[in-house]
C-alpha cells in the first residue's frame, strides 16, 4: 500500500469513527514525529520537552514523538528520510543544513503562515538566514554568541589570571593540563574541543581560532578566501591546540561539557547551552562565565524549525501551531530562564534572568558583538555545498594534525578543493 493510499484509508477510517460515534476528537491518535539531536541536552532539551507538553495539553489526542538522532550523522539521517518521502512532521535542522532541503523543495514556504497569523518577524535574530530564494522556509530558533567558562579554583591554584588573548589562553591551558595522580594519563585538561561530532561541529570548534586570527572561509561576495596569511595563522593555532594535548581527543560535545562541568577541565569556549550542563556538574560552584579571549566571539545562527512541504494540510496546521508556540513570549522567555539561551525574539522579556543566570548579560553582549561583525558558521556562497565543504575541511585539518603538515600548504589544498566544490 503506497503512502497516498494509506492517507486515504486513514482519512476514511477517521471519518467513519466520527460518523458512528460522534465523540471522537478531530485529531484523535495523531502522532507528529519530531527528530532532534537535543532531546537530552541539559536546559535546551528540557525546554523542548516543556513545549511538547504544553502543545499536547492544548491539542488533546495529538502526541509528539520526540526521538534523538546523533549530531554526527544528523544531516545524512534527515536527507535519507526526506528522500524516502518519510520526513518527520516537525523539522529540526542546524542553520547550516536547511539550505539543501529548501533547495530541493522539501520545506514548506512559511510566509503565508506568518501573514495569516499577522506575525511580525522584524528584529528576530538570525531570521534573515532562513530566507531561501526569496521565501521564508524556517524559523530561527537560536542565534548565539560564544563565551568562555572557566574553573576559578583550577586557575587560582595554578596562579593564572583569566586569559584575555589567544596567547594567554594557550599558556593557561598548557599550565592547567596535568596528570594529577602520576599514572602517566592526563586527567585534568586545560580546555576541550569536540572532535567526534559531525563536520559542521568540527568547523565550529576550529572557527574560534580562525576568526580571532582574522580569517574566514569566504568573503561577503562568496569568494573562497582560505589561502591567506590570516588563515594560515588560524590553522596553525588549531594544529597547536590539538597536538599539544591540552584538549581530550575523540570526544562528543556532551562528553567534553561533562568533563568541564565535573571539574576536570580548566576552560571551555562554548555557546549558551553549556549552562544547562554546568548547573548539574559537581564543579558548579567553581565555574565562572566571562567574555571569550578570542575576538570577535564566534557566533551566529544555530538551529531552525521548519515543516515538510509534502504532508497533509491538517498536519501542517498542527506543526505550525507547535512552531508558533515556541515563538510566544512565554516560551521565548523560558528559552532563557530554563536553558540559559539567548532568545531570538526581540519581544522576549529577559528582565531579571540574570538573578538566576548571573552570566546572562555576557551572553547577550557576545551575541550582539557577533551579530555586529556579521559572524556566522554558514559561509556565504557555500550554503548548498556546506556538507561536502565541511567534510573536506575536517579531513584536511585532521590530516594536517596527524601527518604534521605545514598549515600554509594545507591552506592551499583547502583553497583548491573548496573552489572545486563550489564549481
Amino acid at each position: 500500500m503506497n503512502k497516498r493510499v494509506k492517507r486515504l484509508a486513514l482519512g476514511a477510517a477517521t471519518a467513519a469513527v466520527m460518523t458512528m460515534g460522534g465523540f471522537a476528537p478531530a485529531m484523535a491518535d495523531t502522532v507528529l514525529k519530531f527528530i532532534s539531536w537535543q532531546t537530552d541536552d541539559a536546559g535546551t532539551g528540557e525546554w523542548w520537552h516543556s513545549a511538547i507538553a504544553e502543545f499536547e495539553k492544548q491539542h488533546p489526542g495529538v502526541k509528539i514523538e520526540f526521538t534523538k538522532a546523533e549530531r554526527s550523522s544528523y544531516a545524512d539521517t534527515m536527507t535519507t528520510l526526506f528522500a524516502a518521502n518519510q520526513p518527520p512532521q516537525i523539522v529540526h535542522l542546524a542553520s547550516f543544513e536547511f539550505q539543501m532541503f529548501a533547495d530541493s523543495g522539501w520545506l514548506e514556504p512559511l510566509d503565508p503562515w506568518l501573514k495569516k497569523d499577522s506575525i511580525d518577524m522584524t528584529g528576530w535574530a538570525g531570521q534573515k538566514t532562513c530566507e531561501w530564494n526569496g521565501e521564508t522556509v524556517c524559523i530561527m530558533t537560536n542565534y548565539f554568541g560564544f563565551v568562555m567558562a572557566y574553573n576559578k579554583k583550577i586557575l587560582d591554584e595554578a596562579g593564572i589570571a583569566v586569559p584575555k588573548t589567544y596567547d594567554e589562553f594557550l599558556a593557561a591551558a598548557k599550565a592547567t593540563t596535568k596528570d594529577l595522580n602520576g599514572d602517566g594519563i592526563i586527567d585534568q585538561f586545560g580546555t576541550g574541543h569536540e572532535t567526534k561530532g559531525g563536520p559542521g561541529q568540527y568547523l565550529t570548534e576550529m572557527l574560534n581560532y580562525i576568526i580571532d586570527a582574522g580569517a574566514y572561509w569566504t568573503d561577503k561576495e562568496g569568494n573562497i578566501t582560505i589561502d591567506t596569511p590570516e588563515m594560515v595563522e588560524g590553522l596553525t593555532r588549531w594544529k597547536t591546540v590539538m597536538k599539544s594535548g591540552i584538549s581530550p581527543v575523540d570526544m562528543s560535545a556532551s562528553d567534553v561539557r561533562k568533563l568541564f562541568a565535573d571539574g576536570k577541565m580548566a576552560m571551555r569556549l562554548d555557546g549558551p547551552w553549556l549552562y544547562g550542563t554546568t548547573e548539574k556538574g559537581s564543579a558548579k560552584s567553581d565555574i565562572v562565565y566571562a567574555a571569550p579571549p578570542l575576538t570577535p566571539p564566534l557566533g551566529g545562527s544555530s538551529n531552525v524549525l521548519a515543516m515538510p512541504s509534502d504532508i497533509p494540510d491538517d498536519q501542517k496546521q498542527l506543526v505550525w501551531d507547535f512552531i508558533k508556540l515556541t515563538m510566544t513570549p512565554e516560551f521565548q522567555r523560558s528559552y532563557a530562564t530554563m536553558g540559559g539561551n539567548t532568545p531570538p525574539s526581540p519581544k522576549a522579556d529577559v528582565s531579571g534572568v540574570e538573578k538566576t543566570i548571573p552570566h546572562f548579560p555576557v551572553l547577550l553582549a557576545t551575541m550582539k558583538a557577533a551579530s555586529e561583525k556579521g559572524i556566522d558558521r554558514v559561509p556565504i556562497g557555500l550554503e548548498l555545498y556546506y556538507n561536502e565543504f565541511s567534510k573536506m575541511i575536517m579531513e584536511e585539518s585532521q590530516r594536517m594534525i596527524i601527518q604534521d603538515l605545514d598549515p600554509a600548504a594545507v591552506a592551499k589544498t583547502m583553497q583548491a578543493k573548496a573552489e572545486s566544490i563550489k564549481g
